[in-house]
This record gives structure tokens, sequence and C-alpha cells, in this order.
């Protein structure tokens, strides 16, 4: 069959490459993939937002299945051009991707189906977030309501802080139309752990449990990114927690979408937050998480393609989802300045010394060819290096050690990726 993958990140390099490892494949193109892809694809030159072109690309070369990686072509409607022309594609509808495409309705939908999470306020102007804010208890997190590369949600910690994100979002448009309105909501305490699960519209298989690490700087300080690093499995994420979720999180926000006449197929990401009071809802997503994608993925013992066509036909009863009893650490390579600004084109040096392994890989993020043909950098996030351990401490070794093997000239990394293994 022939695969078609929407994106050109390291989410979408670790998708290749799964999909390369299925016997069902026959073909991969990625529009429009980066330089690692390539490995594994035939890159096509048409960007995800270009619904139309893609469609009729893939009825052109007859694609089999489209999987969509990246959450704006999800929320924009792409599964509906696609289906439109009944073509197979693994993805959410745009009323089922809007889970995603606003932070408000998610919210509301958890508190009208008795799902866990934060307390909140959803406001429409700079006017009524002041007003909300008066005599609120501080840290509060302000959460620009649509998409913002990650980056929309400010955790302030004094009334100045409050005031500033206010700001931000509502009125200087850090964040564009995503901050027309916004969720101000109560900030909770504990380990964050993110579950990324596929979906059928009915049935729900979460995966191996993953912990994020957004923030830019070492003990997480700085700004927000897209993500600097994962780890998989979360020590915190116990059979206990796994339980509850499954009976009070997961399969009530896929029952809920399903009564909202939104049935949700293809993969529902929960951030989650395991409180005192139990596991909350930090946030769903309706793709897979970058880079929690590159160390969830490198341990899954299914054929992705059987996973996901499970899903597009209603039969993920049938599957079995398996991982290796491993772990996998991911350590993020950035070019230096990142989120704010970094410098593009140069050349990267040692990407060979992951070809032909199977316990340590490299997922490209932001890379291109340039005109002489060497892969260069083209992103704030470049590389994703990702290793196996029978521990998560031997896993960690593994990636840091990794990423000596790797240089750019201005590469940047953080060093205490996993850390919270050692307090586990």
């Amino acid at each position: 069959m022939k695969v078609l993958i929407v994106g050109s990140g390291g989410r979408e390099h670790a998708i290749a490459w799964a999909v390369s490892k299925s016997s069902k494949v026959d073909k991969i193109y990625c529009a429009p993939g980066n330089a690692g892809i390539s490995e594994f694809a035939e890159c096509v030159s048409i960007g995800a937002m270009e619904f139309d072109a893609l469609a009729e690309f893939a009825v052109q070369e007859k694609i089999d299945l489209t999987i969509i990686g990246m959450d704006d072509p999800l929320v924009g409607g792409i599964v509906d051009v696609f289906e439109e022309r009944n073509l197979r594609v693994f993805g959410p509808r745009k009323n089922a991707a809007i889970l995603e495409g606003s932070k408000a309705f998610s919210k509301e939908l958890m508190k009208k189906y008795g799902i866990p999470t934060a307390g909140y306020t959803t406001v429409h102007s700079a006017a009524e977030a002041r007003e909300a804010l008066r005599g609120t208890k501080y840290p509060v997190v302000l959460k620009a309501d649509g998409l913002a590369l990650g980056k929309g949600v400010l955790i302030c910690s004094t009334p100045e802080e409050a005031e500033e994100g206010v700001r931000e979002i509502m009125e200087a448009k850090k964040f564009g139309a995503a901050g027309d309105s916004m969720v101000i909501e109560e900030f909770m305490t504990g380990r964050e752990v993110s579950v990324l699960s596929f979906c059928d519209g009915k049935a729900i298989l979460p995966m191996a449990s993953a912990q994020d690490h957004k923030r830019a700087g070492d003990g997480d300080t700085g700004p927000n990114t897209g993500g600097m690093g994962t780890f998989s499995p979360s020590p915190f994420y116990t059979d206990e927690v796994d339980a509850f979720c499954r009976e009070n999180i997961y399969q009530k926000t896929v029952d809920a979408m399903r009564d909202e006449g939104r049935p949700f197929v293809g993969i529902i990401f929960f951030g989650l937050m395991i409180t005192e009071d139990g596991p909350k809802v930090l946030e769903y997503n309706c793709r897979f998480g970058d880079p929690e994608a590159q160390v969830v993925i490198p341990r899954m013992k299914n054929d992705i393609i059987e996973v996901m066509e499970a899903c597009v036909d209603g039969k993920l009863g049938e599957i079995s989802l398996e991982f290796e009893d491993d772990a996998c650490v991911c350590v993020v390579l950035a070019s230096e300045g990142y989120p704010v600004s970094y410098r593009k084109g140069l050349p990267i040096e040692g990407l060979d010394s992951f070809k032909g392994r199977d316990d340590r890989f490299v997922f490209h993020a932001g890379t291109k060819f340039d005109q002489d043909g060497r892969i260069v950098t083209n992103g704030g996030r470049v590389l994703g290096i990702s290793a196996k351990g029978k521990t998560l401490l031997e896993a960690r070794e593994n990636a840091y050690k990794a990423t000596e093997l790797v240089w750019f000239e201005n590469k940047y990394m953080r060093h205490d990726i996993g850390k919270a293994i050692d307090e586990a």
C-alpha cells in the first residue's frame, strides 16, 4: 500500500520510521517532510495547509492511507476535505479536532461530563479578564483559547504578571487570533504525565506513558517551547493511576465527544497532572505529541499501520497494544536562541552514527538539504536524539552519550532531561 504523511517535524519523522517497518507498506510520501524523513519517504513540496493540493496528490498517486501529523491542518479541517473525496485518512474531523483547537470548548466538555480538571473561567476580552482576576488566588494560569504552537500558556505568580499576560495574549495578540478568548485556570501542583491514545470513535487504547520538558532552560527555567525532551515510561504513572484514568478520563472523553456528535478518530493526547486529589486533565491534543512520539513510538511492538487502519475502520477493539519492557529518552538539540531568535542553514555533522541502529535514533525536527546537498539546520528545534535502555537511567545515559555524536555550530540542549527519574 501507499502511505502519505502530512507534516515536517520530529513527530512525522518518528511516524515515517514506524511506517517504514510495516510489512503492509510499499511506498511512503511525506508532505512537505524534511531531510531526515527523506531516508524513508519521498518528500513532496506541498505545504501542510494546502488541503486541496494534498487531496489531489493523494488521488493522483492512489494513496491508500494519509496520516495527518500536525495540529494546524487537523483543526483546519483537512480530514473533512479528504473524506469528501473518499480518501482514507487517519485523524479527527474538524468538529472533533476542536478538542485541541479550543481550550474553552475542552474545559466546558470536561465540566459537563464530570471529567476531572482544574477550575477555570473563560473570558472574551481584556476587560473581562481583568475583572475575573480580581481577588484570584496566585499562581494562576492563563491559556490562549486557540492553537499557539504549544506556547500559549502563561503561569503567573503575581497580579503584575497576570496583567502582563492579559496584555500579551488579548491586547498585543502575541499568539494571534488564538488569544481572542482566554481561559483563566486554577494552578495545579503535582507530576505532569502525557498519555497518547488511539481512538476509533468508540474505543480507546492508551499507549505507554511519557513525560515532557517544556521550558527552554535547565531546571525548568526560561520560556515555554514546543518541548526540549521526553522520557517513557513515567515512573509516576502507576497501575493505580492508569486504572483511574481509564475509567474516569479516557473512555469518558471518547464517550463525551460521541455524545456531542463529534466522534473522535485518531490520536487523543492527554496532558495529565497527578495531584494529591488524583489525576486531572491539563490539556487535550488531537495528534501525537512532539517530542513524546519520539520515545513512545520506538517502544511500540505493533505494526502502526494495522492500528491506524483499525481506528479508521472502527475496529480498534480487535487490537491489543504491546510495548517493549524497556525505556526511552529523547533529548532535543535546538539552535541557540530558540524559541526567540536563532540562525539557520548551519551544516550538521555526525548523522551517519545513527544509521542501522535499533537502540538509538535521530529524528529530524528542523532540517533541510542546502544547494550542495548537505543537511543543514532549518528551525529552532533541529534534532531529537532518542535512545533506549533497560531502565530509564540507562536510557538517559545512552541518550546524552548519543548527543555527543552530532555537531552543528549553535547546538543547544538541556542537560537535565529525565532528572525527575532520580526522584521517583
